[in-house]
């Protein structure tokens, strides 16, 4: 049955205001968002609320200038009847309830200041799911950090820094673009994973289409990325190197494994140093282009830096700035 034919009574719809309100938390816990999803299937008529009232809250912020314009003219003696007048307009039509719920959980900075960014941040070792507003899903890996803006004509994701596999819901009316480095990825609805280390972004579909261009929409090429293809630049490169790739080996990092193929050994001391308190030097700057190929469980530090001196010619040395990594030929030639 189609939502739009799902009758909704007034508690459905005050339950979806309150989760509305409760998903746009920074403090919002795994746990929260299990019951949100398990709210969400346990009856029709829940989703249908929650996409009205959502669809209302957007509404309200995409007409928040014009609105805020309005009051600042009125005169004050009619403010209160021009409020009540507007509030009229609210409750015509089949989603009059929702809408007021909307309006009642909608702060009052946001209609006048438009769709709010919130900032969400991972530490060493830790992980972190963000549920959006939208439905979509952000998992965090360490050391990562992101700003998300939902307006009413596009999803903006600004990475900076860090890695993250991103669940889209799908809105061919609002696209879904992500800012890191010089680099802009847009997608509508797909799953894929984005890694933003330094100069360096690597970005691997495992469903949908997702295409990645100069920052902002600007000139130059444009990747077009489908499943299984991972595509490699960086900051300020006018190429790119595209490839195929297992999406289940890119994204071993939300179960505590970091898989290699091939992969430079800067690129795995900078993985493993998002993970661990205890920083990882190597003396030798020409180990950085080491392959590496093999499986890391991340456990303990030190079993980890065992096991990686068996995928590489190196031996591990205590220093003080934390564990020195030097060339040990004889350890594999």
């Amino acid at each position: 049955m189609s939502e739009a034919w799902i009758k909704v009574d007034d508690a459905r719809l005050a339950s979806a205001a309150d989760w509305l309100v409760r998903l746009q938390s920074d403090d919002l816990t795994e746990a929260q968002a299990v019951e949100f999803d398990a709210w969400l299937d346990a009856h029709p008529g829940n989703a249908a609320a929650y996409d009205r009232t959502l669809g209302v809250a957007l509404e309200l912020q995409a007409t928040a200038p014009a609105i805020a314009e309005g009051l600042a003219a009125a005169p004050p003696r009619r403010s209160l009847a021009r409020r009540r007048a507007a509030r009229g307009w609210l409750m015509v039509g089949g989603l009059a309830a929702a809408a007021t719920l909307a309006l009642a959980v909608t702060p009052l900075s946001l209609l006048v200041a438009g769709p709010a960014a919130q900032t969400f941040a991972t530490g060493k070792g830790e992980h972190r799911t963000v549920r959006l507003a939208d439905g979509s899903t952000i998992e965090m890996n360490a050391g990562s950090r992101l700003t998300v803006t939902l307006g009413r004509d596009q999803r903006h994701v600004v990475l900076p820094q860090g890695e993250a596999l991103f669940d889209v819901a799908a809105d061919k009316a609002r696209p879904f673009l992500i800012d890191a480095g010089d680099r802009t990825v847009r997608v509508v609805g797909t799953r894929f994973d984005v890694r933003h280390r330094g100069a360096e972004l690597s970005v691997t579909v495992e469903r949908g289409v997702v295409e990645v261009g100069p920052y902002g929409g600007g000139p130059g090429h444009t990747w077009r990325l489908h499943p299984g293809q991972r595509l490699d630049t960086a900051q300020g490169a006018p190429i790119a190197t595209l490839s195929a790739a297992d999406p289940q080996q890119v994204e071993g990092w939300r179960t505590g494994r970091l898989i290699y193929r091939d992969q430079p050994l800067g690129d795995v001391i900078a993985d493993l140093n998002e993970q661990f308190p205890r920083p990882i030097v190597l003396e030798d700057p020409a180990l950085a282009k080491v392959p590496v190929s093999g499986v890391l469980v991340l456990d303990d530090q030190a079993a980890v830096i065992r096991r990686l001196a068996l995928l590489a010619p190196i031996k591990a040395l205590p220093s003080a700035q934390g564990v020195l990594l030097r060339s040990d030929q004889a350890a594999k030639p």
